[in-house]
């Protein structure tokens, strides 16, 4: 994609599609199921996540050093961060049926990720992907293909969202020796 100019480095942003109603009532459907485990899920997701992406663990000054998933699991502030971090989605799926409220909750997210955490962006592309993947493995007799659609197309409207609060306050992409 282009990137416009004065777009703080953000790729040009093409609108996620809106969710469907149809699309909702599954991605819902299947929330219910993974929200009675919410924090063991999420920590598998940030473990799965930390693993697999390293560089990601450098925003975590508490959890930053670890290296064995069986440590992370144990940690009562990976713990923490996972539940703030299901608790977030789970205020976005409440309010699905509401697009602003959607629009604030995951634009307050993106902007303290952007000044407060100086996160770059695309660890929320990587993350989304680390939770459908999760989702799946974890819950395979509800994410069917068309359900794993659905979430998909979620997670393209929650990166849209987020990024969009970090093109807001003008991010600037630090290169990697400036972190």
């Amino acid at each position: 994609m282009e990137k416009e100019p004065g777009d703080g480095g953000m790729e040009h942003r093409e609108r996620a599609d809106p969710l469907s109603e149809a699309e909702r009532g599954m991605i819902l459907n299947t929330w219910g199921r993974v929200y009675e485990n919410c924090e063991d899920v999420g920590v598998s997701i940030l473990i799965r996540f930390f693993v697999n992406f390293p560089s990601a663990k450098q925003y975590f000054s508490q959890f930053r050093d670890m290296e064995d998933p069986e440590e992370m699991e144990r940690s009562t502030q990976l713990r923490k961060h996972a539940r703030r971090v299901m608790n977030a989605l789970n205020t976005v799926l409440e309010n699905l049926h509401d697009p602003d409220k959607v629009a604030s909750v995951l634009g307050l997210v993106g902007k303290a990720h952007a000044l407060k955490h100086k996160v770059e962006p695309m660890y929320f592309k990587i993350l989304s992907g680390v939770i459908l993947e999760v989702l799946t493995e974890d819950y395979p007799d509800c994410f069917t293909p068309e359900v794993q659609r659905a979430w998909t197309k979620l997670m393209g409207v929650v990166y849209w969202h987020v990024t969009g609060a970090y093109a807001e306050v003008g991010w600037v992409q630090l290169s990697s020796s400036a972190v």
